[in-house]
Parts: structure tokens; C-alpha cells; sequence
């Protein structure tokens, strides 16, 4: 299988190596090098209504890039959108993960990133991939990319863990979660007031066993400002 390697300690390259034969898929325009036995094209990955789908739940384009080792052993270099760090994590029968929007770089060729449909609360808010979102199946390596610094939490079933909407990343599907407020002690009214007040927004509300991978930086107040 193809050897994934994150190199570099701030805005981190994502190192390929692959063996003649093998291929990945990454998200368009994420390849920043690769030697002259890859070839890179771009793909539909799934058919058209899953790529629709896809693009439903994120900003990202209908094509993905998927390169492959056809003359020979070659590596590449990969970079996310954002600047920020790389986390790989390991897809598996019962380790699927739930991806926020904009934080998928690549994966093997055998994980499969497909649209499905979000829980109500979470369709009602933004943030989380809307009414569709994104979730890794299979078996492989899948990497993801957060704004910032990334820190994997291991959930444990006996407490519940909130976290701020805009810096989770990625999150193991088999955990339960909810989009809410967060809880200030002042009823439903208050919960609203408070939220504006201190600048807080949505958060999610996570339950059960499982990892959820964060960010240290909030996307949406560095995006550009209209004058």
C-alpha cells in the first residue's frame, strides 16, 4: 500500500510513496510535486450523483485528482487548501470517520469518501456539512488537514465533550453528537444572549467511544471580509 508521511513542522507537506500500480485520490488541486512515473487526472470518484453529493456537503470541486504509479515507484508532495497541520488516521471495518467541511486531503485508493446524510440538528447548522456530509469507509490511510495546530481527543463514554463547531475536523462515525449552544446555566434565552455576547457559536456535543481530531484556529473569521 502507499506510504503515507506528513514532513515539515509548520504548514506540513503530506509525503506519498508509491510502488508501481498503486494510486491515491486527493482533493483538486493538492498536488504540489510528483516524479515522472505518477500520473495525475482527474476523476469524477464515484459517478456524478456522488460527486454532486460531495459537492453538496462542501466547498470542494466535483473532480478529484487521483494519482497513480504507472511507469515505476514514484513519490509526491501534497498540501491542504489552509494553512495548518496534517493528521493521518487509519480507516478500518468499525473505524469510519465523519470529515467537516474543507478538511479532506487524500487517501488510499481503497477508502471511500461519500456523501450521506447528516442528523437533523446538524443539517439545520452550518459547520458541519449541512443536510450532506462527508464520511471515510474502507481500508486505508486517510489524511485530513485542520486550520492551525491539529489535537486528537480520545472521547471516553463516560462524560460528554463539547466542542467548538468551527475547529472540529474529523470525528469517528460511531460516535453519537449533537449541534447545540453552549450551556451557560441561563435557560434557552439566556443560552442565546450569552452566545452572542461572549462570542461563542455552535457547538457539538459528543457521546460514547471514539477520537475526535481538532484545529486551534477558526476558519471563518479568517476569511476575507467584503467591503
Amino acid at each position: 500500500m502507499p506510504t503515507f508521511t506528513v514532513t515539515g513542522e509548520i504548514d506540513p507537506f503530506l509525503h506519498v510513496s508509491l510502488q508501481k500500480g498503486e494510486k491515491i485520490f486527493c482533493e483538486s488541486g493538492a498536488m504540489v510535486m510528483m516524479e515522472a512515473a505518477l500520473q495525475v487526472k482527474g476523476q469524477l470518484r464515484g459517478g456524478l450523483g456522488r460527486a454532486l453529493l460531495r459537492r453538496m456537503a462542501t466547498d470542494e470541486s466535483l473532480f478529484q485528482q487521483e494519482i497513480e504509479a504507472v511507469s515505476g515507484d514514484g513519490d509526491c508532495l501534497l498540501s491542504p487548501t489552509l494553512p495548518g497541520s496534517i493528521e493521518l488516521l487509519d480507516v478500518g471495518p468499525g473505524d469510519a470517520y465523519t470529515l467537516s467541511d474543507g478538511s479532506f486531503v487524500a487517501a488510499d485508493s481503497s477508502v471511500e469518501v461519500r456523501a450521506r446524510m447528516n442528523t437533523v440538528g446538524g443539517g439545520l447548522f452550518g459547520g458541519t456539512g449541512g443536510f450532506v456530509i462527508m464520511e471515510a469507509t474502507g481500508r486505508g490511510k486517510l489524511a485530513v488537514s485542520g486550520f492551525g495546530s491539529i489535537f486528537t481527543l480520545d472521547i471516553a463514554p463516560d462524560r460528554e465533550t463539547v466542542i467548538d463547531n468551527n475547529h472540529a475536523v474529523a470525528w469517528s462515525s460511531n460516535l453519537q453528537y449533537e449541534v447545540g449552544m453552549p450551556q451557560t446555566g441561563g435557560g434557552f434565552f439566556g443560552n442565546i444572549v450569552n452566545s452572542v455576547t461572549s462570542g461563542e457559536g455552535l457547538v457539538l456535543r459528543f457521546r460514547g467511544q471514539g477520537k475526535v481530531v481538532i484545529c486551534s484556529r477558526n476558519r471563518g473569521l479568517f476569511q476575507p471580509q467584503a467591503h
